[in-house]
């Protein structure tokens, strides 16, 4: 059995855009690398968006990017400038095909299309069984699910952010296209924290998606006749639906670091890459692959990767509060917006703050819940 010194498995955001670095970066060409996947994944299959300051590495492959966002609650709605920073959205068919075109001229890097069942490790490396056989390497980087014991666990709590998109498209001019809307807490609410999203692409075209932050997810009429009754509110009638989309992304503090190995890593969502209090991925898998680049040039035992950060304190108290206190969400999130610059805002979800910044958030928030969710942990542990 021939043994390769990388082997990656899925190839969604994480594993292509760990597999394009490698493409890219001079050291990994005298380097064997294998991704396995059930196939290259080229559609229109997934919808990131993100907030950045300036141009970016990822500029030429954007759908739309807006300079305004909208943020709307019943105590608290404006239209926000968020000068430096603009709000980006990456369809996934270009994306796909833009990293692929890279990652495929490099006779180092090879694909294999195969479904992957298992990964073993053994004296003498990783073992990875797929339908087409079994393959060997030196380090592998996981991006699939295969441990889902953080869904049975209790210590940290495990929130989902789950939605139906519809991509619409009107008869006349109905979007200011320049605004994205980032959170309209203007519908009914239900005991949850639910909000429509809103991204027009031109003035007739816009993704409007019904989204929660909760434990359980909803039939599928029930996100349908939110857009509609949404859709409704806002005078919108003529319309078509040319495409939707539906989603669930785990939001949790869970400590995901404690299943990697000297030669085994997880990566993406199946790392806990997805920031946890946000359900936000993309950009943290633009930087942790970067990280994970630099990483792999001085240091061979993959488990000392992760490491602990303020930040992941600061989120496991906000899921404690939203997990206990659902139903106050919008309240959370207005007096956030309220009482903050969007660009502090945006720093500190980039986890990039200062600690007077973080003060600054966190004193911003109704403090009860924050109390009484830090004596929690002070008692029953981080």
């Amino acid at each position: 059995m021939t043994k390769t010194d990388y082997i990656i498995t899925g190839v969604g955001a994480a594993g292509l855009i760990l597999a394009y670095r490698m493409a890219c970066d001079s050291y990994f060409d005298n380097k064997s690398i294998l991704i396995i996947d059930i196939n290259k994944n080229l559609t229109n299959n997934r919808t990131w968006c993100f907030w950045e300051n300036g141009e970016g590495e990822w500029e030429e492959l954007l759908h739309k990017k807006w300079p305004k966002i909208y943020f709307g609650s019943n105590d608290y709605s404006k239209v926000i400038d968020t000068t430096p920073y603009h709000y980006k959205m990456i369809r996934s068919a270009k994306f796909y095909n833009g990293l692929w075109e890279v990652i495929d001229k490099k006779s180092s890097i090879k694909f294999i299309s195969s479904a992957v069942k298992s990964i073993l490790e053994h004296d003498n490396g990783v073992e990875v069984i797929t339908d087409e056989g079994s393959f060997m390497s030196a380090k592998v980087f996981n991006s699939i699910e295969f441990n889902k014991h953080y869904l049975a666990q209790e210590k940290y709590p495990v929130l989902q952010q789950h939605f139906i998109g519809w991509f619409i498209k009107t008869q006349k001019n109905e979007f200011d296209d320049d605004v994205a809307t980032f959170m309209d807490f203007k519908i009914p609410q239900n005991g949850t924290t639910a909000f429509m999203y809103v991204l027009p692409m031109s003035k007739t075209e816009a993704l409007f998606e019904y989204t929660l932050f909760s434990e359980k997810l909803l039939a599928k009429d029930a996100y349908e006749k939110a857009i509609l009754a949404y859709l409704k509110d806002k005078g919108i009638e003529n319309y078509t639906i040319e495409e939707t989309e539906r989603g669930t992304i785990p939001m949790t503090s869970y400590k995901f670091q404690q299943y990697n190995t000297k030669n085994v890593i997880n990566i993406g969502t199946a790392g806990g890459w997805t920031k946890a209090s946000t359900g936000y991925t993309f950009m943290n898998t633009t930087k942790k692959t970067k990280q994970l680049i630099a990483f792999l040039k001085g240091e061979q035992n993959l488990s000392k990767f992760t490491k602990p950060s303020k930040f992941w304190f600061y989120d496991l108290l906000f899921l404690d509060v939203l997990a206990q206190h659902n139903e106050e969400g919008p309240n959370l999130f207005s007096s956030l917006f309220r009482k903050n610059k969007i660009q502090t805002i945006f720093k500190f979800l980039d986890e990039e703050s200062s600690f007077t910044e973080d003060l600054k958030i966190i004193k911003s928030v109704p403090s009860i819940h924050f109390a009484k969710a830090v004596l929690k942990r002070i008692i029953y542990g981080f």
